[in-house]
This record gives structure tokens, C-alpha cells and sequence, in this order.
């Protein structure tokens, strides 16, 4: 049957954002989110351009991961920096209870900070980071709740910081090179997890370059990236700290 992609299927519920959701089937789907980010996040693109170009020795950079999910990215960049001999303080943040307390349960000694707040909790706080992040979020929100979250984040980050959410791109090539991919793996390393289905939803909920720069405030950039990628950014200043 064939699946239409030509515009965002908003009233689709990823399995994991159930509340009711099975807890065994969800700490596996955190689990395995670090083998398939690797693949199709592509962390280290995001650490060469620009985390490691932003870190200095001797004061730690200073992170936010909104809607850190299961913290693989937080855990990833933690790796990358200590094997340059840099130091960072990194903040996961969720709202889903259950993937704070998941994360934190396998921090790894990585020493990430997890939070279950919302990213207005922190501008109310008064909090700042040099870096504001996202991973696969943004087609999770609505209208009003991504305004929120564009605001939030430039508030966190000041006028020097810098900001850069990513996202599934939308397109039958992304659905189908999903599809096809994770098929060999349904039924051995993604069994029992909910990464093959929740996958497939997401990239209908998600976003085509035209469609977020249209909903995208004033002063923010879509980029495109490969394979099938989407990156929402803002930049102050020359954006280092």
C-alpha cells in the first residue's frame, strides 16, 4: 500500500510517546537508538563542525540536548571530547519522565546532568549554555510548542551561542531507504524495540526543507544534509564563546 508522503501526517502517535507504552520494549529502543543515530544522525559531523571547533582546554563548553531522548547524543559527544582532552558540561533534557530516568540509569560515567523539565523551566531559571541542540524533536511539536521551543533556545544561548536542532528530512526516498534498511535488522537487533515503526511515523510527521523554513522565525537557517537530513540553526555573533 502505498504511503503518502506529500504532506505531514501530524495526527500520528510514535509507539514510544505512549504513556501506556510496554517499558521493556522502550528501554530497548533507547538502547539501540546509539547503533542507528551513528548511521543516520551522523554525531561526528555534528562534534568536527561544531562542537570541537567551539570546546577550549581548560573551561568546560557548555551543552544543551533538548529532548535528549535515551542521552546517546549527550554520551557521544562526552566520548568525543575526552578523547581530545576537552571537558564539557552537558545537560539531557526531556520531558518523558521515563527516558530521564533511563538515561540516567545508564549515564556510563559520561557525568551528563538530566533533566525532566521543559526548556521554558530552564530560561525561568536563568540558565545559559554555549551550545542548544536537538536530535529528531522538532517533528514531534506542534506549532505553538515549537515556537516555544525556537524562543526558549534563544534565550538559553544568549547573543553569542549557538543553535542547531535536526530532523528527519521528508521524502519517499528517506521513507523507503528507512524501510528497506531496517528490514534485515526487524527481527534480530531492532526486534522488541519500537526504532523500525516509530521510524517510519516519524518521517510522516517530519518536515520538508520548504515546509520548515517556512515556519522557521526571522534570522534562523534551514540547511540540508545527507542522507536525509534537516538542520534548523541560529547563529549570534561568530557563535563561539
Amino acid at each position: 500500500m502505498s504511503v503518502d508522503l506529500s504532506a505531514r501526517a501530524v495526527d500520528l502517535v510514535e509507539l514510544m510517546d505512549d504513556p501506556a507504552a510496554d517499558e521493556e520494549a522502550l528501554g530497548r529502543t533507547y538502547r539501540r537508538f546509539s547503533a542507528v543515530n551513528a548511521v543516520v544522525s551522523r554525531p561526528g559531523r555534528l562534534y568536527r563542525r561544531d562542537i570541537r571547533p567551539r570546546a577550549v582546554a581548560g573551561r568546560p563548553l557548555r551543552i544543551l540536548d533538548i529532548g535528549a531522548g535515551g542521552g546517546d547524543l549527550c554520551r557521544d559527544l562526552v566520548r568525543r571530547l575526552r578523547r581530545d582532552g576537552l571537558r564539557a558540561d552537558i545537560t539531557a533534557l526531556d520531558a518523558d519522565e521515563r527516558a530521564i530516568h533511563w538515561a540516567s540509569a545508564h549515564d556510563d560515567g559520561a557525568g551528563i546532568r538530566y533533566r525532566h523539565a521543559l526548556s521554558g523551566d530552564l530560561v525561568a531559571a536563568g540558565d545559559t549554555y554555549d551550545v542548544v541542540l536537538s536530535n529528531h524533536v522538532l517533528h514531534h511539536l506542534d506549532a505553538a510548542a515549537l515556537r516555544a521551543v525556537l524562543d526558549d533556545s534563544r534565550a538559553l544561548v544568549g547573543d553569542r551561542g549557538l543553535i542547531s536542532h535536526h530532523d528527519i528530512a521528508r521524502s519517499r526516498l528517506a521513507y523507503g531507504a528507512f524501510a528497506v534498511g531496517t528490514w534485515p535488522f526487524a527481527r534480530n537487533l531492532l526486534a522488541g524495540s519500537f526504532i523500525r515503526v516509530d521510524g517510519l511515523l516519524s518521517i510522516r510527521r517530519s518536515y520538508t526543507p520548504r515546509e520548515l523554513a517556512a515556519v522557521a522565525p526571522p534570522g534562523w537557517e534551514v540547511r540540508s544534509h545527507l542522507p536525509a537530513r534537516l538542520e534548523l540553526r541560529w547563529e549570534g555573533a561568530d557563535g563561539r564563546p
